[in-house]
């Protein structure tokens, strides 16, 4: 279980980072958020090249998911996963469910 970030770097590509609470304080703090959505991945679905429809948090509640970035690398996230998604332009990333079963994700819209 952890904490990451998804965005677009000045090379117009998405990455990852890995977050700690300890060095980011402001996780801890009351967000303003427009909406909340669950969204359902089928199982062996994959998604090609996409930025992000917006600024969210996506928290893996069942299942698991892959996410591809431009320089080839794939990263895997499972229950209790939770992304900072703020890749909105760029090439974006794929997105593919693992194994056998659908993948539960919770969607919460940033506001601003």
């Amino acid at each position: 279980m952890g904490v990451y970030r998804l965005y677009t770097g000045a090379d117009g590509e998405s990455h990852i980072d890995e977050l700690n609470l300890q060095g980011h304080p402001e996780l801890r703090e009351i967000q303003t958020t427009s909406g909340i959505r669950l969204q359902e991945f089928a199982a062996k679905q994959f998604i090609d090249w996409h930025p992000a429809p917006r600024r969210q948090w996506v928290i893996i509640l069942s299942g698991e998911l892959e996410i591809g970035l431009g320089d080839g690398t794939f990263r895997r996230f499972g229950p209790g996963d939770a992304r900072l998604v703020e890749d909105t332009t760029g090439r974006g990333h794929t997105t593919r469910t693992l194994g056998d079963k659908s993948c539960l994700a919770m969607a919460v819209h940033v506001a601003g």
